[in-house]
């Protein structure tokens, strides 16, 4: 059984930084994308980022230009850089990992919380 495992959320001000990790327990790129979501409170799932096998990635248009998604392959761990963040962006973020076939791999989720 695959485990996702994410870290890295907490409490910070607006304006400031934070890094989610996301590790997986097996071979991180035999998965066709790995992506960070948030779901805030009242409201539905969204796509924050993903990256794919290829490196490409994607962004939601609200995290555009703010957010970085990268991966150390070494560490089978996806990464998400949050700068300048606002109190918009409190959620709850969650890990997926997508397999080339079958169903997505889940995280637990690590919160995020934005507020002076």
């Amino acid at each position: 059984q695959v485990q996702v495992v994410e870290s890295g959320g907490g409490l910070v001000q607006p304006g400031e930084s934070l890094t989610l990790s996301c590790k997986t327990s097996t071979n991180i790129l035999n998965f066709y994308r790995v992506a960070w979501y948030r779901q805030a409170p009242g409201k539905q799932l969204g796509l924050v980022a993903g990256i794919l096998t290829s490196g490409r990635t994607n962004y939601a248009e609200s995290v555009q230009g703010r957010f970085t998604i990268s991966r150390d392959n070494a560490e089978n761990t996806v990464y998400l850089q949050m700068n300048n963040l606002a109190p918009e962006d409190t959620a709850l973020y969650s890990c997926t990992a997508e397999p080339f076939g079958g169903s997505n791999y889940w995280g637990q989720g690590t919160q995020v919380t934005v507020s002076s």
